[in-house]
């Protein structure tokens, strides 16, 4: 009966806060990002490419174009701080014409991890965003918007691995 109990609590197990267990989480949390990776999205085709973790940051970029132009770059830069990872994106339209202020990026600060997925909300707290490994193969960032009180997520992109 004890065991039964507790069945509900170890099949928890795998989605507990990285961030729960008293110490900061590391780069190691979106580690599973590294590669080149590509996708389709809003009629076109994108890509994406991220770096190993090293000396305590990840860059990375998406790209995406629509009837063979560029529609959108997005730099990422992944950063540990004493808080934990902290994500930053900054949007470019064709002619790297930025859209944020140049001293500017929209910041996401990382909430918890599994071994597969990495889950990171904006600083104002309008947007989390949960970075997942479906599969060695495929990669997808999801997207979350607050719904009456929980957190509602879709698919934003789809990215399979590039060989």
């Amino acid at each position: 009966m004890k065991t039964l109990r507790l069945l509900p609590l170890l099949l928890l197990l795998p989605f507990l806060s990285v961030a729960q267990s008293g110490k900061p989480a590391t780069l190691a949390a979106v580690s599973f990002l590294e590669g080149h990776w590509r996708g389709t999205y809003n009629g076109g085709p994108i890509e994406a490419v991220w770096s190993a973790p090293e000396a305590n940051n990840i860059i990375g970029f998406i790209r995406m174009m629509k009837n063979d132009k560029i529609s959108l770059y997005e730099l990422f830069a992944f950063e540990q701080t004493a808080a934990g990872p902290v994500a930053m994106v900054k949007h470019f339209k064709e002619g790297l014409i930025g859209w944020e202020e140049k001293d500017k990026s929209d910041r996401y600060r990382f909430l918890e991890a599994s071994a597969k997925e990495a889950l990171f909300e904006k600083e104002d707290g309008s947007i989390r965003i949960i970075y997942e490994k479906r599969t060695p193969d495929q990669l997808v960032i999801r997207r979350g918007e607050k719904k009456d009180a929980n957190w509602a997520f879709s698919d934003l992109f789809v990215f399979n691995r590039v060989r």
